[in-house]
C-alpha cells in the first residue's frame, strides 16, 4: 500500500447530516480492498456541528431561544423520545436550523439543514463555481473545512483528492474547498464525480470548464477511475461488505438510532418514464444479486439493527420477494414503483414481516391520462388498491405528487386532489412538487423553451406549456386550492421538515 498514492475522499457541505454518505463509504470499500490508502471527510457534518458551535448574537426571542437551547436539541435528535412528541421534534429542528440561519448571515449566505445558497453566487454558473474556488475564504465553513484538511494533510499528504458531489446545495462549498486545497497544496492532483457532476458531464459541449483547478471529472461509478490513478488493483470477489463505513463517526449524524445507506443496484429497472434522467444519461441498470445484498446486509447491519435506508431508484420486485424470504435483521425503508405486487395482501404483510417500515411512492398523478404520458406503466386502480393495502398491513407511505407535466391542466390536477382526498386516510407523508423540465431530455426536444436560470450547467429548461398550464398557476393552485382541505393539512404537518423523507420512518416505528 506504501507505494501506492494516497486518496482522501471528501463529502461536502451542504447535505443533510442524519446519514453518512453512501457515495464515499462505496468508494473507500473498493480503493482499500485494491490496495489504496483512502481517507475519508464527512465535511458537510463536520461543518454543520461546527457552525452550531461558534458564538453567535441574536436580537429576536426565537433566535435567543435557538441559541441558548441548541446543544439540547442536538442531543435530542440522536435521541429516540424526541421523534415521540411531533410537535417537540419540530421545534428542535426549527431551532437548530434558526442557529444555522444566523451563521450563515456574516458572510451573506442562507444555511439550512438541507441547503446553501448564496445571493452573489449560483451553483448553474461555472464562472461562480470558480469564483466562489478563488474566495474561498469567505465561505462560511472555511474556518472549520481549513483547520480539518490541513490537519489531514499534515498527517498524511493525499496526492488525489476525490470530491463527491450529488447535490446543488454542495457545489459552491465543494469549489471553496477545491480552490483551498489548489492554494496551498499545488500538487495534489483534484478529481470530481458525483451525481451533480455525472449530470453536468451529460451536457452537450461541457467539457471541463475547471481546467487548471480541477483536473478530472468523473461521470458515473468512480470507482474504476480512481483505482487506475492511484495504481491499485481490482478487488478480488471475496472482499467483504460492498460500503465501508468504519471510519464514519455514526453517533455525531443527526438520527435517534444509526442509518445504513446501501443500494442494491444502479441505474432503474423500469427507465421508460418520460422526462426520466436516468433514460436521458442512458444509465444502465446494473443490480446486485439478492442473495449478494442479503449477505451484505448480515454483516453491515450486524448486532446495531439500524435504520436501512435503500437508496435505489426503485426496488425491484424480485429484490422485494428476497428480502421477504431473507429478512435483512433490521427496519427499512425505500422507494417502490406501484406495481401489482404491492396490492397482494400477502406480499405486503410479508415486506411489514420482513422489517418494512415505509416505502415511497412515486404516484406523481391522480389522472390516468397524465400517468399515461408520463408513461409511469401503471393504473390508477393499481394505485389505490396499493395504498390501502399498504395500510392494511401497516407499511407507512411517503407519495410523491408532481404537478405542471406537460399533459396536465387544472381539471387533471382538480383530479388528483379529489384521488388524494380519497386516500388520505392511506397516505401518511406527502411531496408535492411542481415539474421543472429536464433540459437535456429526449421530450424536451418537442417543447419550445427557454433557459430556466442564467447558467452554463443548468439542467432544466422552462417551457411553454401545451395546456396553459404555467408554473405560477399552478403554485396558485396549490397553495390556494390543494392544500386547503384538512386532511391533506394534517398530512403535510406530518412531513419532518428539512430532513423530510431522512426522518420519516423514525415516526412510523418502534425506537
Amino acid at each position: 500500500m506504501a507505494n501506492n498514492p494516497s486518496i482522501l475522499l471528501i463529502y461536502p457541505p451542504v447535505a443533510k447530516p442524519c446519514e453518512p454518505p453512501a457515495g464515499v463509504a462505496r468508494l473507500a470499500r473498493v480503493l482499500r480492498a485494491g490496495g489504496v490508502d483512502c481517507r475519508v471527510y464527512d465535511a458537510s457534518q463536520d461543518g454543520l456541528l461546527a457552525l452550531l458551535q461558534l458564538p453567535l448574537e441574536a436580537e429576536d426571542t426565537w433566535s435567543h431561544r435557538a441559541l441558548i437551547h441548541r446543544e439540547d436539541h442536538l442531543a435530542a435528535l440522536r435521541s429516540p423520545d424526541l421523534y415521540r412528541q411531533a410537535d417537540r421534534y419540530k421545534r428542535a429542528v426549527m431551532d437548530v436550523n434558526r442557529a444555522l440561519q444566523l451563521a450563515g448571515q456574516p458572510a451573506g449566505v442562507a444555511i439550512s439543514l438541507a441547503n446553501y445558497g448564496s445571493k452573489d453566487l449560483s451553483p448553474v454558473r461555472s464562472r461562480d463555481l470558480l469564483r466562489a474556488a478563488e474566495t474561498f475564504e469567505a465561505n462560511p465553513f472555511f474556518p472549520s473545512f481549513s483547520n480539518k484538511l490541513t490537519a489531514l494533510f499534515r498527517d498524511r499528504e493525499p496526492a488525489i483528492v476525490g470530491f463527491s458531489i450529488n447535490f446543488m446545495s454542495q457545489a459552491l462549498c465543494a469549489f471553496a474547498m477545491i480552490g483551498f486545497i489548489r492554494s496551498r497544496f499545488p500538487a495534489t492532483r483534484i478529481v470530481c464525480g458525483g451525481g451533480l457532476v455525472t449530470s453536468w458531464m451529460h451536457i452537450p459541449g461541457v467539457g471541463n470548464p475547471f481546467q487548471g483547478l480541477v483536473d478530472d471529472l468523473v461521470a458515473g461509478p468512480g470507482e474504476a477511475a480512481l483505482l487506475t490513478m492511484a495504481g491499485g488493483h481490482p478487488p478480488g470477489t471475496d472482499t467483504g461488505p460492498s460500503y465501508d463505513y468504519a471510519a464514519f463517526d455514526r453517533a455525531r449524524y443527526l438520527a435517534p438510532r444509526p442509518v445504513l445507506p446501501y443500494s442494491t443496484s444502479r441505474g432503474c429497472y423500469w427507465r421508460k418514464c418520460a422526462f426520466c434522467p436516468e433514460k436521458a444519461e442512458k444509465s444502465d441498470y446494473r443490480p446486485m444479486a439478492p442473495a449478494a445484498v442479503a449477505d451484505d446486509l448480515a454483516v453491515l447491519a450486524g448486532a446495531s439493527r439500524p435504520l436501512i435506508h435503500f437508496l435505489d431508484n426503485a426496488l425491484s420486485p424480485r429484490l422485494l420477494a428476497h428480502l421477504i424470504d431473507n429478512p435483512p435483521g433490521a427496519p427499512w425503508y425505500g422507494f417502490v414503483r406501484v406495481t401489482p405486487h404491492l396490492a397482494d395482501p400477502d406480499f405486503a404483510a410479508g415486506l411489514r414481516a420482513a422489517g418494512c417500515v415505509m416505502l415511497k411512492l412515486g404516484v406523481e398523478s391522480g389522472d390516468q391520462d397524465v400517468l399515461d404520458a408520463l408513461s409511469k406503466g401503471v393504473d390508477i386502480a393499481t394505485v389505490s388498491a396499493v395504498l390501502n393495502n399498504l395500510k392494511t398491513a401497516g407499511i407507512a407511505t411517503y407519495v410523491y405528487l408532481l404537478f405542471g407535466t406537460p399533459a396536465e391542466d387544472l381539471a387533471r390536477a382538480r383530479r388528483t386532489l379529489d384521488f388524494t382526498l380519497a386516500h388520505a386516510h392511506a397516505i401518511d407523508f406527502l411531496n408535492l412538487a411542481v415539474f421543472n423540465l429536464p433540459a437535456y431530455s429526449e421530450e424536451a426536444a418537442a417543447l419550445p423553451t427557454v433557459p430556466f436560470y442564467d447558467g452554463d450547467l443548468s439542467l432544466y429548461r422552462e417551457f411553454a406549456h401545451p395546456q396553459g398550464w404555467q408554473r405560477d398557476q399552478v403554485r396558485r393552485f396549490l397553495s390556494g386550492e390543494f392544500k386547503k382541505p384538512a386532511p391533506i393539512r394534517t398530512i403535510l404537518q406530518n412531513d419532518p421538515p428539512f430532513f423530510t423523507s431522512n426522518h420519516a420512518a423514525f415516526f412510523r416505528m418502534r425506537l
